[in-house]
Order: C-alpha cells, then sequence, then structure tokens
C-alpha cells in the first residue's frame, strides 16, 4: 500500500518530502544519522541534493567498512558513485569519486579476494582521475590497489613494475608509512617471483619501519590487511625457504601473535593461511589443518575472501597423513572452484603432482607439473620451479625413465641453488642422492652430494626434510 501511494505522487512532490525528511534527520536526528548514515544519503539522493548525498553515501560506506560490514559498505560506495553521473564534471567531483572507488577497491579485496576484476577497474579509474589531479597520495594508494590487484590475477609481471614504481616514488621521501608500503608490495613480489633474498631484506627493512599505533590506519587504506603482520607472515616463509625452519616458526607465532592483538579478521585469515602453508612445508600436517579450519571458520563468520584456494593446503595435508586418494580429490576439486589469488596456482599443481606420485599415478604426476609449469610461465610465480622440477624427476623415476628423472632433479637442485632456495635444495639433493644411492659405484658421489648441503643448516633438525636427509646420509655411510 505504501508503494502504492508513493507511486501516486508527483515527481517534484516526491522530491519535496524527501527534501523535508532529510532535513529533519539533520535537524533533529543526529544519534540516528550517525548510527544510520545511508538513512540521510537514501533521502538527500531523493530529495535531488545530490553533493551532500555524495558525501553522506561515502560517510556510510566507510561507517559499514569500520565495522567490517564490507558487503554493505560496497553498496553504500556504488550508491556514491551512481549518483554522481548526475553531477557535472569538476575537480570537486573528481576528489569524491577518487575517494569512493578507492575505499570500493578495498572493501571488494576484502570480500571477493585479491582476484576481484571489479576492485582493479576501481583502482584504475581513481589512478586516473588522481594523475590528472596531481594528487600523490591518492596516486600511490591507486598504484598499491593495482599492485594488490595484479599479485591476485597472477599477473607478477606487472606487479614487479607496479611495486618498482612504489618503491621510485617513496625515493628520498620522509613518509615513513609510504616507504613501509612500497616495501609490503616487495616482499611479496620478489617472495612469489623466487627471490627469496631480496625479500628477505624488504621484509626486515618494513618490520623496521612498522609501529602498530602509527600505521593502523594502514588497513583501511592499502590491500585491507595489517602490513606489519604481513611482514611478519612473509618473512616466516622467507626464512623457511632460505634454510631456516625454526627461524620461521619462531617468525610466524610472532605474527599471529600480533594478529591476535590487532583482532583485525582478515589479516588473522591471512597469516592463519600462511602459517599453515608454513608448517606443511615443515611436515607438520595436523598443525596445519588447525591452522586451516580457525581460517576457513573465520572466513565463513565475516564473509572474507580466501587469499589463497584452502584446498591446496587441506589437499597437501591429507597427501601428508597418507590419505592419498582423499588428497587428489581435494586437490583436482580446488582447480574447479578456483578460489583465491591466481598466483598460488603453480603452488596448487606442486601439491597435485605430489599426491599423484605418492598414489603412484605417476603419469597424472607428470601432467600436473606440465600444467604447474604452464601455469608459471603465464604469472610468472617463479617461487616453486624447483619443485615442480624434483616432482617431474620423481615422477619419471616412477617410470623407471631413470635417466630423465635425473636430469629433471639436476634442473631441479640449479634452480634451487640459483635461487639460493636452502630448502628446496636440501630436498632435490636428497632425492637425486637416492637415486644416485642405489647404484654401488654412485654411492661415494651421493654422500658427497647431500653431506654439505645438510651440514650447511642450522636448526630445524626434526623436521621432515632434515630427518629424511639425515637417514639417507647414515645409510649412505655405511
Amino acid at each position: 500500500m505504501q508503494d502504492v501511494a508513493y507511486g501516486t505522487l508527483l515527481r517534484s512532490r516526491r522530491q519535496e518530502l524527501h527534501a523535508r525528511v532529510a532535513t529533519v534527520l539533520d535537524r533533529y536526528f543526529a544519534d540516528l544519522v550517525d548510527r544510520q548514515p545511508e538513512l540521510l544519503a537514501h533521502h538527500l539522493t531523493a530529495g535531488g541534493d545530490l553533493e551532500r548525498a555524495v558525501a553522506q553515501w561515502l560517510r556510510a560506506g566507510q561507517y559499514a567498512a569500520a565495522r567490517l560490514a564490507h558487503v554493505e559498505a560496497i553498496r553504500h560506495f556504488e550508491r556514491g558513485i551512481a549518483t554522481l553521473a548526475a553531477l557535472p564534471a569538476s575537480p570537486a567531483r573528481d576528489e569524491w569519486e577518487i575517494e569512493l572507488q578507492l575505499a570500493r577497491g578495498l572493501s571488494l579485496f576484502t570480500v571477493k579476494g585479491f582476484e576481484a576484476s571489479e576492485a582493479a577497474q576501481a583502482y584504475a579509474r581513481a589512478g586516473e582521475l588522481a594523475q590528472q589531479q596531481r594528487d600523490a597520495d591518492q596516486l600511490f594508494i591507486a598504484v598499491y590497489g593495482l599492485w594488490q590487484a595484479n599479485i591476485g590475477s597472477g599477473t607478477l609481471g606487472g606487479a614487479h613494475i607496479l611495486s618498482d614504481r612504489l618503491l621510485h616514488l617513496t625515493v628520498g621521501t620522509a613518509d615513513e608509512g609510504l616507504r613501509l608500503q612500497a616495501h609490503h608490495t616487495a616482499w611479496t613480489t620478489c617472495l612469489f617471483a623466487g627471490e627469496p633474498l631480496a625479500a628477505r631484506d624488504h621484509c626486515e627493512a618494513g618490520r623496521r619501519l612498522y609501529d602498530p599505533e602509527r600505521h593502523l590506519i594502514h588497513r583501511q587504506l592499502y590491500g585491507g590487511h595489517d602490513p606489519g603482520i604481513c611482514a611478519g607472515y612473509m618473512s616466516a616463509q622467507v626464512h623457511w625457504l632460505l634454510g631456516y625452519p625454526d627461524k620461521a616458526l619462531a617468525i610466524g607465532n610472532e605474527a599471529l601473535t600480533l594478529a591476535k592483538q590487532v583482532a583485525h579478521p582478515l589479516s588473522l585469515e591471512f597469516v592463519l593461511m600462511f602459517n599453515a602453508m608454513l608448517y606443511l612445508d615443515r611436515g607438520e600436517p595436523e598443525l596445519a589443518l588447525q591452522r586451516l579450519e580457525m581460517a576457513e571458520m573465520l572466513v565463513a563468520e565475516q564473509r572474507l575472501g580466501f587469499v589463497m584456494e584452502p584446498r591446496f593446503l587441506r589437499g597437501a595435508a591429507l597427501n601428508a597423513q597418507g590419505r592419498f586418494k582423499e588428497a587428489v580429490a581435494c586437490l583436482r576439486d580446488a582447480f574447479a572452484g578456483g578460489l583465491g589469488a591466481r598466483t598460488f596456482r603453480p603452488y596448487g599443481f606442486t601439491r597435485l603432482a605430489e599426491a599423484l606420485t605418492s598414489e603412484g599415478q605417476h603419469s597424472a604426476a607428470i601432467a600436473a607439473v606440465r600444467d604447474g609449469m604452464e601455469a608459471q610461465e603465464e604469472t610468472q610465480a617463479l617461487r616453486w620451479s624447483a619443485e615442480l622440477y624434483r616432482l617431474q624427476g620423481i615422477a619419471l623415476i616412477g617410470l623407471n625413465r631413470l635417466e630423465e628423472g635425473e636430469i629433471a632433479l639436476e634442473e631441479a637442485l640449479r634452480v634451487a641453488r640459483q635461487q639460493q632456495a636452502k630448502a628446496y635444495e636440501l630436498r632435490a639433493a636428497t632425492n637425486l642422492a637416492r637415486l644416485w644411492g642405489e647404484r654401488a659405484a654412485r654411492r661415494a658421489a651421493a654422500r658427497d652430494l647431500l653431506t654439505p648441503i645438510y651440514g650447511w643448516f642450522t636448526d630445524g633438525f626434526d623436521t621432515r626434510d632434515l630427518t629424511e636427509a639425515k637417514a639417507l646420509l647414515d645409510d649412505l655411510s655405511v
């Protein structure tokens, strides 16, 4: 009945009534407007007071986002952008759109993940307008958003260019916040690109610059998550890759403690997921599953997007527990679902190849490796390159194609050494030494290969890779 009555009013009369309601709300119901800013925004829009309406839609979206209601925030930002279309072109109009697009992009990242194309479009539009306005601060945020979108879509080459641009923009600046975020883009890009030493340097620079109080607002501007927490869990990944599994675990636990103190849902999700990955690399699947399940509950409760496909982690954990058939099914489902950033697809294929090899499906494992290498070429995410070659070698040996398998393992060793990824070097050397050790004439060479690599390590001797290497060395010494 209300809708019918409303429809009988002339447009001018409806506009007049909305304007009167907006005036009353503004004048007499300030508390209500503070709690429900979208109510005033609605009446201002329908009442034709479009400039004030745009400002109020922005405020409504920011209010919702601050309370982690990002689904509602996106709707408010989009209403503001739609309202802008009726305003004439002007610098003021462009300023409003920059703010709305930047805020919308951040909420889209939070809800839909970093692969959300709508977020990339929002940041591209904001960057275009900020460039025209010569607004350096807004341009920096827009470029950061585009960098994040490139990471999410699996375009690491583009991410490298944008990260370098941000680092260049902060040369000589006294703004520690901007320098922190430039390093933020670099540590992530370098890690995925297979440059762990550079990633470590950027993580350490970021951790020195980070202050939890001064940089509290950053999670509302850059990528929707806390840079200090990110520097921690990414540093943990880097240290494991460089050959320090116990130090990596300590850093990862520090990041988790900080995330619990900060109590920011998306940041907590990220540290739980990356720490689950770390536990898998250490050979501790039960702990990995605990972290993963906590992250999945958080995502469901807070309506968040996944940073990576969770079934990559679950499948790897099932495989480590000896549940090979379940692992393969879970990992195949993961590729069908396609959650999380595309940058992790090469990682998913390494886990699938590993599970298929464990189940004895060596030909299928080689096909998975081939898919992983294609994904790696597409994304330029080279972090898992050595692993792909190593798993190819294991599968070829499983098919009794020993010479080809040996060549693949030697390539895995070469790539790991080139990247200075000691963790992957140890794995490749262990597999190659095991192959050589089966031939009496090469047992000494196998021991000479593995001994210095194992001897390089200074911690993590109870982790899976190091215990396996030690057991093989003991066998080769007999």
